[in-house]
């Protein structure tokens, strides 16, 4: 199975967004957080945000690159039950029982995406406002010579 980690491959991502993800943290799209947004919304830090920002599970940050590698069932299930937590505490789902399935279906939405590629791709997102709502489109960069291993630790030390 794949995921996509967070990648920093400059400062730029401190600059442009209001909180930005640290290097090696799970993403997904995390477009959901723009659903009721208007153009008077998207300003500064915020439209970039809209504009290309992925989305980090762990620390709510965002980023402007990801890169697919291997995740684990039990990776997975704690993101689940991380992504549900936050819709509960931030985005205002009633409990854990309503966001679960919402959180799941936001990461095997990702997942199934990231299925298509070679370990190591880069990912980029764009998105728009459009009359019907957000659009994004993904733009992917074949794997280089460096592994994103070198960028993200995946597993545990201990």
């Amino acid at each position: 199975m794949k995921l996509a980690r967070t990648l920093r491959l400059d400062v730029s991502d401190e600059n442009v967004f209001e909180v930005p993800a640290p290097s090696g943290e799970w993403a997904i799209s995390g477009g959901f957080e723009f659903s009721n947004w208007t153009e008077a919304e998207l300003k500064g830090k915020a439209r970039q945000a809209f504009t290309n920002g992925w989305y980090s599970i762990e620390s709510g940050g965002r980023a402007s690159f990801v890169g697919v590698c291997d995740i684990t069932e039990a990776e997975l299930d704690q993101l689940r039950l991380t992504l549900a937590q936050t819709f509960v505490e931030r985005y205002g789902a009633p409990d854990i029982e309503a966001a679960y399935p919402v959180a799941r279906e936001e990461i095997d939405q990702m997942r199934s995406m990231c299925e298509d590629f070679e370990d190591n791709t880069l990912l980029m997102v764009s998105r728009t406002l459009t009359e019907l709502g957000v659009e994004e489109t993904y733009r992917s960069r074949a794997p280089q010579d460096a592994s994103l291993e070198a960028f993200a630790v995946h597993g545990s030390v201990d």
